[in-house]
């Protein structure tokens, strides 16, 4: 008994010793367990992506309802959730204007709960959206925007400038050309800041390639008569007559060129934007010899074809590098989120820059540090009627180059996040 009694009293405290270590590493660890569900979870259970752009003006051809149609293949790809967490669209048209862009986002983000937006629309637009996001630390997927603020002085940690930029398209137009022999250039000038940047990039281009700028004519906004303004190229002996506009006045410039046989003489005729859909409203008779620089040719390759046909069949276009682009962003964002297990932004953001970007229209790209994705562009030449074989089979290679090559040098960059 005192035997028995003695081997109990001992016990006793060890027995209490091991409950206190229990206890006292249950309180260490509860906190720690917490913070799991905390770091790999679905905000609301639900992944929701916000595409606001231009549904229905001028802009709407080459991204509006593509965008939404390509962002839901996207979707699609991924059985419409991920880790049984659905994956949500909403869309919204912002009319081009900042004003409405950055309402539709405000509204999204505080009271819809979107976790990421897409798309932006026109660059005005969508360089508004990027301080909203900024502001709201919600990722920012740029398919529709094309200057280069975005990803220069206007860069942000959570915005990714995806499909194209305005140097992308002077780099891969002057360089390519020039290297080509064609070393004398004209430009035609939209009266803008567009314009006015897009013909300075190309221009600092062609000079360093050791080419030269013979002269540039600026026009006013929709201008209809373009007449004095190709004569006067055709007359300047130029090899090649450079359009640095968009939309309208590129294709009533293209028209009238083709009407003036000014190609005839042996001068190349250079539309420095231009996506495929407008070389379908212009027809290959009107645009055959032109060059053209694309983020991405649906029928470039076995690699691009597949969405390409897939995109074609949903829709009955061709898509276009914004749509193309769409694609590609939701569908990076959404292996980040996949991999992250979580939707929150630093998580995702973290996965989406150490994941290399392979997919229909990026081989290999990656995301600089601001926000600029790295990839390859091609310069194209309109094929001839008879080149082409079946329904938008437009476009022949005649040159590619490489990402660093079509992108600003970070040495030139004033983006706060480049580390000098």
């Amino acid at each position: 008994m005192n035997e028995t009694r003695a081997k109990t009293k001992t016990a006793m405290p060890r027995n209490a010793a091991m409950l206190r270590t229990a206890a006292l590493g249950a309180a260490i660890g509860m906190p720690l367990l917490a913070a799991l569900p905390a770091q790999a979870q679905i905000s609301d259970d639900v992944i929701k992506l916000g595409i606001t752009n231009d549904q229905s003006g001028i802009y709407s051809a080459a991204g509006g309802p593509g965008v939404v149609a390509a962002a839901r293949m996207a979707v699609e790809d991924f059985g419409g959730a991920i880790n049984g967490k659905k994956i949500e669209i909403v869309v919204a048209d912002n009319q081009n204007k900042p004003d409405i862009g950055v309402g539709i986002v405000r509204r999204w983000l505080d009271t819809e709960k979107v976790d990421a937006i897409v798309d932006g629309g026109n660059s005005a637009v969508g360089a508004a959206i990027q301080e909203v996001t900024r502001e709201k630390n919600k990722v920012f997927l740029i398919s529709g925007s094309g200057t280069t603020l975005l990803h220069n002085e206007a860069c942000s940690p959570v915005g990714f400038q995806w499909s194209w930029d305005s140097y992308g398209l002077a780099a891969g137009t002057a360089g390519a050309l020039v290297k080509q022999g064609l070393d004398t250039w004209f430009f035609i000038t939209a009266d803008y800041n567009f314009g006015h940047v897009l013909e300075q990039q190309a221009s600092d281009i062609v000079k360093k390639s050791g080419g030269k700028v013979l002269g540039a004519l600026r026009h006013p906004f929709n201008t209809a008569d373009f007449s004095s303004y190709l004569l006067q190229a055709q007359a300047s002996g130029a090899k090649v007559i450079a359009l640095a506009n968009a939309g309208g006045d590129t294709v009533n410039a293209i028209k009238q060129a083709n009407e003036f046989g000014l190609t005839k003489g042996g001068q190349k005729l250079a539309a420095l934007l231009l996506n495929i859909t407008d070389t379908h409203a212009l027809g290959l008779q009107t645009a055959q010899g032109l060059i053209v620089t694309t983020f991405y040719y649906w029928d470039k390759d076995e690699k691009t074809r597949p969405f390409g046909e897939r995109f074609l069949k949903q829709t009955g276009s061709a898509p276009t590098w914004l749509q193309a682009g769409a694609y590609s962003a939701v569908t990076h964002y959404l292996k980040a989120v996949k991999e992250a297990g979580t939707d929150e932004t630093k998580a995702v953001v973290e996965q989406m820059r150490k994941t290399r970007i392979n997919d229909a229209m990026t081989t290999d790209g990656w995301i600089r540090e601001d926000g600029k994705v790295m990839r390859g562009v091609d310069v194209v030449e309109v094929k001839a009627p008879g080149e082409s074989k079946k329904p938008w089979d437009y476009y022949k290679v005649i040159a590619s180059v490489p990402p660093e090559a079509a992108a600003m040098p970070l040495s030139e960059s004033k983006c706060p996040l480049v580390k000098k």
